[in-house]
């Protein structure tokens, strides 16, 4: 039984010994204590509840203790919790690719289970040194992405995240140096002026022969700063790829299964690119799990090279429990309603939004999908903007100089407006 006193021993235990994403064991950020969770709210120790503005990082797009879902994982514990997937294949890995499959753009039709994100995003790094290798051209072993990026914190990954502006600079000595281009500047509702592209395309007239993928997050860079970019960029690099015979790797973690409005984010440029990665919303946020999918031709080309397979195998592949769940998020994603709610929490969010554009403490808004987005011109007291926001009864997490929400597609219009209402009232204080 939960009672103060052992709250209070659990929270001091845990400021003591357990690390938390980006932070410090000698200065902690404080922590709130979360007992349960239903829907779009999150339940504290204390009674509290809050409405989750964040989906638990971009993943509980359903929301939580979803009846289907939870029938789901207890369907599948009932007959196997896990079993490994060298030597042996089971019905809802294959299922579950099945439908992966049908709704990811063409000709994308190979999966790699992984188990996170960061790691779908070694796979895909990987199978892009592979490839070229395999091709007999293992100089082209350089990646090309773009600055203000971020493709998560294992070491293939973040050599490949913004080198000046990223969380990773302590490491840049020993990550692998690659080839970045500027940021792409114009928003989606911006003008197109093809001389976006020149930086892109100059590097690549310049290191064509060395680099083996472009890789980048197509139209919305999450972490590396919350930023919207145009869709004739995305269009525009996949041509430049095709030019330069070099592979395109998508990061859809964040943005695949509906954020953007589009089921994946490269469905707003109308393209494909020759590798995906996909993870976060895939199972609801119930599960770890990812996928790098590829094309017939990138996994032919890997299988007939020296090595002959793809040199990678987690011990979690293809988990049985976070397939089954996997498999029925994606049912929910195809029966369709999460496109009307995003466009109706979009439209909710520029509405509820805009004011906050007047504020001196604001330097830019935008909203894009169901993702709202304030930037401070100072950076964000994280600890002081938890507080605030948590005694308003919302759950936003802040960093940088960025206030934003990504919360779960079933958020009703009271939930929004509690998070806009939330928004609005801290930018009032800066």
């Amino acid at each position: 039984m939960l009672t103060f006193q052992s709250i209070q021993s659990d929270l001091l235990f845990d400021a003591q010994h357990i690390w938390h994403p980006y932070t410090s064991l000698t200065t902690p950020l404080p922590t709130y204590p979360v007992v349960s969770a239903a829907g779009t709210k999150l339940k504290l120790a204390c009674g509290t509840e809050l409405v989750d503005g964040m989906a638990s990082w971009w993943s509980a797009i359903h929301g939580y203790n979803h009846p289907r879902l939870n029938q789901a994982l207890a369907d599948q514990a009932s007959q196997m919790s896990h079993v490994m997937f060298g030597g042996i294949s089971h019905p809802p890995a294959v299922h579950l690719a099945r439908k992966l499959l049908a709704m990811a753009p063409e000709p994308l039709e190979t999966v790699f289970f992984a188990d996170s994100g960061s790691i779908a995003v070694e796979v895909a790094i990987k199978m892009a040194l592979q490839f070229q290798a395999s091709r007999g051209l293992p100089a082209k072993s350089k990646l090309l992405t773009i600055r203000q990026g971020y493709h998560g914190d294992t070491f293939a990954a973040m050599a490949v995240c913004d080198p000046v502006n990223g969380m990773h600079g302590l490491f840049q000595g020993v990550l692998p140096q690659h080839l970045f281009a500027p940021a792409p500047e114009l928003t989606p509702n911006d003008e197109w002026d093809n001389s976006e592209l020149d930086a892109m395309q100059q590097l690549l007239e310049q290191h064509a022969n060395s680099i083996a993928a472009i890789i980048l997050e197509p139209m919305v860079q999450g972490a590396g700063g919350m930023r919207f970019y145009h869709k004739n960029y995305l269009a525009g690099v996949r041509r430049l790829a095709d030019e330069y015979d070099v592979l395109l790797i998508a990061d859809e973690i964040a943005t695949g299964f509906g954020r953007t409005g589009e089921l994946f984010a490269c469905n707003h440029a109308g393209i494909s690119p020759d590798i995906m990665c996909v993870g976060k919303a895939l199972t609801g946020g119930y599960m770890t799990l990812a996928a790098t999918l590829a094309t017939r031709h990138v996994a032919t080309t890997i299988s007939n090279g020296e090595a002959g397979v793809l040199m990678h195998g987690p011990t979690f592949m293809a988990n049985p429990l976070a397939c089954a769940v996997a498999y029925e998020s994606l049912s929910l994603i195809e029966e369709g309603s999460w496109r009307a709610d995003v466009a109706r929490i979009e439209q909710q969010l520029i509405n509820e939004l805009a004011p906050c554009r007047a504020y001196n403490s604001v330097a830019d808004v935008r909203v894009f999908g169901a993702i709202g987005v304030i930037e401070m011109v100072a950076s964000v007291d994280v600890a002081k903007a938890q507080a605030f926001f948590v005694a308003q009864g919302v759950w936003i997490r802040p960093f940088g100089k960025l206030i934003y929400i990504m919360p779960p597609y079933i958020c009703n219009q009271d939930d929004i407006k509690q998070l806009t209402t939330a928004m609005q009232a801290y930018c009032l204080l800066e």
